[in-house]
C-alpha cells in the first residue's frame, strides 16, 4: 500500500491534472455529473441492504416501471438519495457545512419515508445499536458532531482523504439519525470535498466488507487508517474516471487493454484495485483511458511491477 505521503501528492498532482483538463468543458464536467448520480445511489443504498441493482435504480430515476415489486421504500430511498446527491453540487459551493444543513439534508433523504424521523436527530430514549457498537446517547450527538466538524477544520493541514476518514467514522459513530446515518454519512463526505475544491467519491457496494471493517477498527482501536485507504482509492478513482473523459483519451476496458497491451488481465486487476493505474470502475467494469496510437496509459505511479499492500 503506498505511503500517506504518497497517497496525498498523487491526489494533489490528479486535482491539479484536473483543474487544467476541465477548463472550458462545463458541459462534459455537466454530463459525467449526471451519469454519475444512479450509480451514487445504487452503491450508497446497496451497502445499506437495498436489492435495487444499478439497472433498476436508473429505471427508477427515469420513471420507468419495472419487470418486479418494489417497495415504496426503495422507490423513495432511490428518488430521495438522487435529488440530495444532485442537490449538493451546487449547495456545497455556497454553504459551509453545519448542523443545520446536516438536517436539511436528512429532511430530504427520509422524505415519504418516515417523516416522524426526518430531518432531527435521534432524542429521549432513542438508542440505536450498530454491530457490537452502542451509539452515544441522543444528549451527546450536538456535541460530538460539533467537536467532529470543528476537527475536521482544524486539521485542513493534513491530506483530505485522512481528514473525510476521521469525520466519516467520527459521524457513524456518532449515529446521530434513527435512519439514514451511512447514507447521509457519505453525502457530508462528498459535500465537503466538494466544497474544498475536489471531485466527489464514490465508495463501492463491492468493498463494502472492507467499509465495515474500518467501522471495527475505529470501534476497537480509534483507528482509521483502513478508512484512510478507502477514501483515497476511492477519490483516486473518481480523479482518474474524470482525467479519461476530458483528457480526450480513448476509454477501453481492462480485458481489452490487456490484450492490446500483453500485459496479464490478472496483473492489470491487482494494480487497479490498488489505484497503481490510471484504472477507474464504471457500471462495475474496470476500464482505463488510453493516448489513441500508445499502448500504455499515460501515467504509472512509478510503482514497482510486482509490488503488494
Amino acid at each position: 500500500m503506498p505511503k500517506d505521503s504518497d497517497s496525498f501528492s498523487r491526489i494533489t498532482t490528479l486535482r491539479q491534472r484536473y483543474y487544467k483538463a476541465a477548463s472550458g468543458k462545463e458541459s462534459l464536467l455537466k454530463l459525467i455529473s449526471e451519469t454519475e448520480i444512479s450509480e451514487q445511489v445504487y452503491n450508497s443504498n446497496a451497502i445499506e441492504n437495498s436489492t435495487l441493482s444499478l439497472e433498476e435504480t436508473e429505471k427508477i430515476l427515469l420513471q420507468i416501471d419495472l419487470d418486479r415489486y418494489i417497495t415504496d421504500r426503495e422507490i423513495f430511498e432511490a428518488k430521495n438519495l438522487a435529488r440530495v446527491v444532485n442537490y449538493i453540487e451546487k449547495k456545497a459551493k455556497e454553504k459551509e457545512l453545519t448542523l443545520e444543513v446536516i438536517l436539511s439534508l436528512h429532511k430530504m433523504l427520509i422524505a415519504n419515508i418516515d417523516d416522524n424521523i426526518a430531518g432531527r436527530f435521534r432524542k429521549n430514549n432513542e438508542y440505536v445499536k450498530v454491530g457490537n457498537h452502542i451509539a452515544p446517547s441522543p444528549k451527546e450527538i450536538v456535541t460530538l458532531l460539533e467537536d467532529a466538524i470543528a476537527g475536521y477544520h482544524g486539521s485542513n493541514h493534513k491530506n483530505i482523504a485522512k481528514r473525510i476518514a476521521r469525520l466519516h467514522l467520527a459521524f457513524e459513530h456518532i449515529h446521530p439519525f434513527v435512519d439514514g446515518n451511512g447514507r447521509i454519512g457519505r453525502i457530508i463526505n462528498n459535500y465537503l470535498l466538494i466544497r474544498e475544491g475536489f471531485v466527489p467519491m464514490n465508495i463501492k457496494f463491492i468493498d463494502r466488507q472492507k467499509y465495515y471493517d474500518a467501522f471495527k477498527e475505529f470501534d476497537k482501536k480509534g483507528a482509521t487508517k483502513i478508512m484512510e485507504e478507502i477514501v483515497s482509492k476511492a477519490l483516486t478513482n473518481s480523479y482518474h474516471k474524470r482525467l479519461a473523459y476530458l483528457e480526450g483519451k480513448k476509454i477501453v476496458t481492462l480485458l481489452e487493454y490487456s490484450k492490446s497491451s500483453k500485459i496479464s488481465h490478472s496483473n492489470l486487476l491487482n494494480k487497479a484495485n490498488r489505484q497503481t493505474i490510471e484504472a477507474f470502475l464504471e457500471r462495475g467494469v474496470w476500464k482505463i483511458g488510453i493516448v489513441i496510437g500508445k499502448k500504455k496509459p499515460v501515467k504509472k505511479y512509478g510503482v514497482k511491477k510486482d509490488s503488494k499492500r
